[in-house]
């Protein structure tokens, strides 16, 4: 008959989910499911819309990977009018590099939220710590010191966005074959040198390793819990450059076995003839698999750790020197330690800072060619972008009509792609932590919830939960009826 326990809702993620653990008699976890329980319609109510609202109306999906969401739509819009980087049209330098810087920033901040904020308290406390402690209000009070070199960093992040895209969110820069606006000499200095109570971007820097400092001294002493928990199988995936390293805003998407051997690697604009999707009866999210492979073998892992997995190496030092530590400890073999994606996580956040820092230094910034005009006659009426948003590989797809209406829109975000793997890993979790107990511990609880939010997923890709949710989980016996029951 077996019993079922429901994590309602889960904890410290964007969006809105549960879990379902099945148990059998013995209370071995038999079936273990993250359900997300949100409705996603962006792809309908943004049809017979002018397409060059895309990028502004899609990025909404959004309050915290927008500036991914405007630049995938700004790409694909390029595509529609036939040109930029999808049309083999090369765009002006000045465009692309003040999209790339937007982009990156975004990447820093995004990753400074998730890491510090949501994931460092673990860290720090410990999973099993009292839930009172073990988030940003525990850090403030534990280290405040280190609280407000956070905040600085990411509102330095912020500010890069807020430059680039004339607005902190949501913003408005990018139109089809280029950007509205450069970015001043004024502006690089800001961010440069620390005006106006910002950071310099050497503090950025610094600031960045330590985060991972905190990382490796997290390793250090609990090397065991961190390598074994949720050790789960996928395929990596990512967007590379002509010389197979991760290049987050353009390039063919590659996928890499756990030996790092090329399973497939082509142009994104053919993802239909690649990829293929599951659906399931209790939940509204997709389940996206390589068609060759079929739905277990062809599953995906995005983001961070899939990155690092699939890239060779980074053109930066800093951030060069970290990846290798991370490769060698694998041996060269992909890494499939769920909670060295917080490992990656930090790496990434020095990385883009160091990129920041070499596109501050260009002088193509201050450049007036912002837009490369369409002729008329190479409209295509479809495209498609791809950007690697923080949280992994994100594609956008559209058709307009001649008149320039939207007839069309598909849009897989990394939260999908990573779906099947989050899944393996909260059962692996599941079994390690309860396998076998009739006891609810918050540990118990907790570990489910770091296991998820190490992919730190957006589940609200359009509507939001309204109001405060408590948590409860129930554990039940086969009859249905209540036997252990705990509360946050």
């Amino acid at each position: 008959m077996g019993r079922k326990l429901v994590i309602d809702p889960v904890t410290r993620i964007e969006g809105h989910g549960k879990v379902t653990l099945h148990l059998d008699d013995n209370n071995n976890v038999v079936d273990a499911r993250l359900h997300v329980v949100e409705f996603r319609g962006f792809e309908k109510f943004v049809q017979g819309h002018p397409y060059w609202e895309a990028p502004m109306l899609l990025q909404r999906i959004c309050g915290i990977c927008f500036v991914s969401h405007h630049l995938c739509g700004a790409k694909a819009l390029d595509d529609i009018i036939g040109v930029g980087l999808g049309s083999g049209v090369a765009m002006l330098p000045a465009p692309e590099k003040i999209r790339r810087l937007g982009h990156y920033g975004q990447q820093l901040q995004s990753h400074v939220t998730a890491y510090f904020y949501l994931i460092v308290p673990e860290m720090l406390f410990g999973m099993d710590a009292p839930p009172e402690q073990r988030n940003i209000l525990g850090l403030i009070e534990a280290d405040p010191e280190l609280i407000k070199r956070v905040v600085a960093l990411r509102k330095w992040g912020q500010e890069v966005i807020k430059t680039v895209l004339g607005k902190r969110m949501h913003g408005i820069s990018s139109v089809p074959g280029g950007v509205n606006k450069n970015i001043s000499a004024a502006e690089r200095d800001r961010l440069l040198y620390g005006e106006d109570g910002l950071l310099s971007m050497d503090e950025v820097i610094e600031y960045a390793q330590e985060g991972l400092k905190i990382f490796y001294d997290f390793h250090e002493k609990n090397r065991k819990q961190v390598d074994g928990f949720a050790d789960v199988p996928a395929l990596n995936m990512s967007l590379v450059d002509d010389k197979g390293n991760v290049d987050y805003y353009h390039g063919a998407i590659r996928i890499v076995d756990n030996d790092k051997n090329i399973v497939e690697e082509f142009d994104y604009h053919d993802y239909l003839s690649h990829f293929s999707e599951a659906t399931e009866p209790w939940s509204y999210m997709k389940f996206p698999f390589l068609k060759a492979l079929g739905r277990e073998a062809g599953a995906l892992r995005v983001g961070p750790l899939a990155r690092v997995n699939v890239t060779g190496s980074y053109t930066t030092p800093l951030a060069q020197e970290a990846l290798e530590k991370l490769h060698n400890y694998t041996g060269g073999k992909a890494n499939n330690m769920t909670l060295h994606t917080n490992w990656a996580r930090a790496i990434e956040i020095l990385h883009s800072a160091e990129l920041i820092k070499e596109l501050l230094d260009d002088p193509d910034l201050q450049k007036e060619s912002l837009v490369l005009p369409a002729d008329g006659k190479s409209w295509t009426g479809e495209g498609v972008g791809v950007v690697e948003a923080p949280r992994g590989t994100l594609l956008h797809h559209y058709r307009a009509g001649r008149e320039g209406n939207i007839t069309f829109a598909n849009l897989v975000v990394a939260t999908t792609q990573n779906n099947t793997v989050m899944n393996r890993s909260i059962r692996s979790v599941a079994e390690e932590y309860l396998g076998g107990k009739t006891e609810i511990t918050e540990g118990m609880m907790n570990a489910i919830e770091v296991g998820i939010r190490a992919y730190d997923p957006c589940l609200s890709c359009a509507t939001h939960a309204v109001g405060q949710m408590g948590l409860v989980v129930s554990l039940l016996d086969a009859s249905g009826k209540v036997i252990d029951e705990a509360y946050r």
